[in-house]
């Protein structure tokens, strides 16, 4: 009895110490608010209960840890914004931490920080526009921007993280950076199954985000791309030395319901390249037989603040940025 009350109130210390973490890094970037930052999210509710699926009730604290509960999946309201998020000064992203496992973008109308506020008022709010700006990617049953699943080509599809034995992510603040970090144990997709942990990583600087993907055992078919939508055309480019390239979209293809364009780009290293595939919904990217990679995503809004207003300007962007991989093999 001692020791599950030892436990309990470890636990809670715990908590409070993450909270109090997490606090202390919202308080340091608002403090000066012209400064380029870095952050990391991740928030659930407390106080509610479970309702098979749905949480009930309830309020949102952020911690840094979290072991994703069995009975979470898409739309259980557990989660603020159903996942992790990454910001800087220019834009946002969040990747759901269930079944779907998309990163969607998060567009900015201001450079200060917003994430701390999304969701907080409704959950669904982030879709509508707002001071700050709003939820502009429809990723719909893709993988979003630059997230990852496996390639099956028997069915023409990219397989996600249905079958999972489980989820942990954690998120890092640091200096000049901001990380999460996802172990998922036991993906099935076809054959047995493996583990694979993720390193999402946005900078104080620029739109990127860096993923590193390592896996327990070496597998064909891991993938990234971009979501396909109608009647927007990808580009390729491939660098002088023929160590990395990019696949890239432009245009109105956000859920504003506005005149507004977006860019979205993922970089790869041709080292790890087996073949590009359009399948229904997606821009795919599928990497040789591996067992870890490294690549680059980014989303380009115009209406943010001093951004990249027009298509040849994104381009330009992404050509300089192909040059400096090509040289350095990073951004």
């Amino acid at each position: 009895m001692k020791l599950n009350v030892f436990k309990i109130i470890a636990a809670a210390v715990l908590v409070s110490s993450n909270f109090q973490a997490q606090t202390s890094v919202i308080q340091k970037i608002r403090s000066n608010p012209k400064a380029p930052f870095s952050y990391a999210e991740l928030a659930v509710k407390e106080g509610g209960k479970w309702d098979g699926d749905k949480y009930i009730g309830g309020t949102f604290k952020n911690v840094q840890e979290l072991t994703i509960p069995e009975s979470h999946t898409d739309h259980s309201t557990y989660i603020r914004y159903e996942g992790i998020g990454l910001e800087n000064n220019q834009i946002g992203y969040r990747l759901y931490l269930d079944w779907r496992n998309a990163t969607d973008i998060f567009g900015k109308k201001v450079n200060t920080l917003v994430l701390p506020e999304v969701g907080q008022d409704g959950f669904e709010s982030y879709h509508h526009d707002a001071a700050w700006g709003q939820d502009i990617l429809k990723s719909g049953r893709t993988i979003g921007i630059g997230s990852y699943g496996r390639y099956d080509e028997q069915n023409d599809f990219v397989e996600t993280f249905k079958i999972v034995k489980s989820t942990a992510a954690k998120v890092v603040n640091e200096k000049e950076q901001s990380y999460a970090a996802i172990e998922y144990k036991g993906w099935k997709t076809w054959g047995d199954a493996i583990d694979l942990a993720s390193k999402l990583t946005i900078f104080n600087r620029d739109r990127f985000v860096k993923v590193d993907l390592n896996l327990s055992n070496s597998i064909s078919g891991l993938c990234t791309g971009i979501v396909a939508i109608k009647n927007i055309p990808l580009k390729q480019g491939i660098s002088k030395n023929k160590k990395w390239a990019y696949i890239a979209t432009y245009g109105n293809q956000t859920e504003t319901k506005k005149d507004d364009n977006l860019g979205m780009a993922v970089f790869y290293p041709l080292e790890n390249f087996d073949k590009y595939v359009k399948t229904k919904s997606t821009h795919t990217v599928v990497f040789k037989k591996t067992k870890n990679v490294f690549y680059y995503f980014l989303g380009a809004w115009s209406l943010e603040p001093n951004g990249l207003k027009t298509e040849e300007a994104f381009y330009q962007d992404l050509d300089q940025k192909l040059e400096i991989l090509d040289k350095n093999n990073q951004l």
